[in-house]
């Protein structure tokens, strides 16, 4: 196995547990569940440090909810493919969330920008913009029957989305309702 291959075999390993335990996580619990002894751990990485880093930057990668909404057939009606792509960038937001909370709930502050380098292609705004673009690929094969253009629309539909993510309480909307409500607004037909 190349050395950037055990890397990631470790990452992936380590998400659960970072999850579950913060930065409290043992080397121990690590080399368990990599399948591994614990000194491969620390040839792969130089310190738990740099393992957090990696499995932060990881997390905060959008490759996995790019490749799921990618996998959404546009031959469906465009409320189902915007309830999937919903689902999918909800899960990824949650997972997201989950390692940062029990992180920082471990006492593990957040650490200076510039020792947090290797997210996805270059940070935040790039990872928007891909699923932004990922986003457009859904509108555009409804592109003649829209009120606005899909780049605009996949913009309207994320920040929606988003926003109720940070607001969300017991009575919250469903991802079908917001997708309904985003589609046919708050006014009965009449």
């Amino acid at each position: 196995m190349s050395a950037e291959d055990r890397r990631a075999m470790i990452v992936h390993a380590v998400l659960p547990l970072l999850v579950e335990h913060g930065a409290n996580v043992t080397s121990s619990q690590i080399a368990r569940a990599a399948g591994i002894g614990e000194g491969t751990i620390f040839r792969a990485f130089k310190d738990k440090d740099e393992l957090f880093d990696a499995c932060t930057a990881e997390a905060l990668r959008p490759d996995h909810v790019l490749d799921a909404i990618a996998e959404i057939p546009v031959d469906q009606p465009l409320e189902d493919r915007l309830v999937e792509a919903a689902e999918a960038l909800g899960a990824h937001l949650e997972r997201m969330g989950a390692l940062m909370s029990a992180l920082h709930a471990s006492g593990r502050a957040k650490r200076d920008p510039e020792q947090r380098r290797g997210t996805w292609k270059g940070g935040r705004r790039e990872s928007m913009t891909a699923i932004r673009g990922a986003m457009v690929e859904l509108f555009t094969p409804e592109k003649d029957r829209l009120r606005l253009p899909p780049e605009q629309l996949a913009a309207l539909f994320l920040t929606l989305l988003f926003g109720g993510r940070r607001l969300a309480t017991d009575d919250a909307p469903t991802t079908r309702q917001v997708v309904d409500f985003f589609l046919h607004g708050a006014v009965e037909a009449g």
